[in-house]
């Protein structure tokens, strides 16, 4: 499934001239600096921008062709916005019932009682909306979204809005949204750090231009990634994170391997871990005797130069998940690393996605 977007669209000192296929498996983030056009294609895409010959296609369905235009309203499309944009004059639960209540029971594909679990809304449904906080309208957005039972789910900078004690609130919902509901999402933003904890797919923007469409790690392993500054490639890898034990660190498993971590509360849940390619030392025989805590073995895909003289090291784990790695050209000689050379990487410092 795939949603087709072929359209340009003029503005007093900008244009916008997009023809890509993005993918619609799990989450996709469209990516850029303000001003790029990512929410004007985002509104092209819902039928709110009405674009002279532009064509628009969802899975087998034609959105916009020619003289065929079908408005946002028969399109089944989810949104949520920088403002939450909910009716003051109901009450949250209310506001949360709002589409689907509008929304034929043949279609309906979620319950309230699963969105308020999902999202946990249960201590807000009995305010009214001015009681709420940012963080709080913007999760009553998306049960409202949710519960419309849309066929896509176009979210557009929802946390620009929010402060940062907010914003740290409402992330971990998003996540759960996207990782148990199958609806696909296309997520807005120009923050690098909520693209790496929730994105599957980036499409990068530029001046009115879709620059790229790539994988998460495919889109962090490019020494160039818009993604990062000074940073340079890295990792993020997927698994469950377990509560300390009594050594006092938390355990990160991911397939049959374990990293350990600094104790980190509360239960046990599914994260993301980003290690920086600098942060990853290979050796070619198991290490012992050292203080390293984190030494997983790999075998190398592929070797790529990089700047100052480095090369990026991609390996594969034992999950199938790739890891990479920064070291001296020097170096990858003395070791006469090669594609399928079997190595031990050696972490140093990982970070956890909050």
């Amino acid at each position: 499934m795939t949603l087709q977007v072929n359209a340009a669209l003029r503005f007093p000192g900008f244009v916008l001239d997009v023809n890509a296929t993005l993918p619609t498996q799990g989450v996709t983030a469209i990516f850029g600096r303000s001003g790029c056009g990512k929410t004007s294609l985002l509104r092209i895409i819902a039928g709110i921008e009405r674009c002279a010959n532009a064509e628009v296609r969802f899975a087998d369905q034609i959105w916009q062709s020619g003289r065929r235009f079908v408005p946002l309203e028969r399109r089944r499309i989810g949104l949520v916005f920088q403002e939450a944009s909910l009716l003051p004059h109901l009450g949250v639960h209310e506001n949360l019932l709002y589409g689907y209540q509008r929304t034929p029971k043949q279609l309906r594909r979620l319950e309230p009682g699963e969105a308020i679990e999902q999202l946990g809304l249960a201590p807000l449904l009995q305010r009214q909306i001015h009681q709420l906080s940012g963080g709080e309208r913007q999760r009553i957005a998306l049960g409202r979204a949710l519960l419309s039972s849309p066929q896509l789910l176009l979210l557009d900078e929802p946390l620009s809005a929010l402060d940062a004690s907010s914003k740290r609130d409402i992330l971990p919902y998003i996540e759960r949204l996207a990782s148990h509901s199958d609806v696909p999402v296309i997520y807005v933003s120009h923050a690098a750090s909520e693209i790496e904890r929730l994105a599957d797919q980036v499409v990068f923007m530029r001046d009115g231009h879709i620059d790229a469409v790539e994988s998460l790690q495919q889109a962090l392993a490019r020494p160039d990634s818009p993604l990062f500054s000074d940073d340079g490639p890295a990792t993020v890898l997927h698994g469950q994170l377990k509560p300390a034990d009594h050594t006092g660190l938390a355990h990160f498993q991911t397939g049959s391997l374990t990293l350990r971590l600094p104790q980190v509360p509360g239960p046990t849940t599914s994260v993301r871990l980003r290690i920086k390619a600098r942060d990853v030392s290979l050796a070619l025989d198991p290490p012992q005797r050292i203080s390293i805590l984190n030494h997983l073995p790999m075998r190398i895909q592929q070797i790529r130069p990089a700047i100052d003289g480095r090369v990026i090291i991609e390996g594969s784990l034992a999950d199938g998940q790739t890891l990479l790695s920064e070291i001296s050209h020097w170096s990858c000689q003395q070791l006469e690393l090669r594609a399928n050379s079997q190595v031990f990487a050696l972490i140093k410092a990982v970070s956890l996605l909050d």
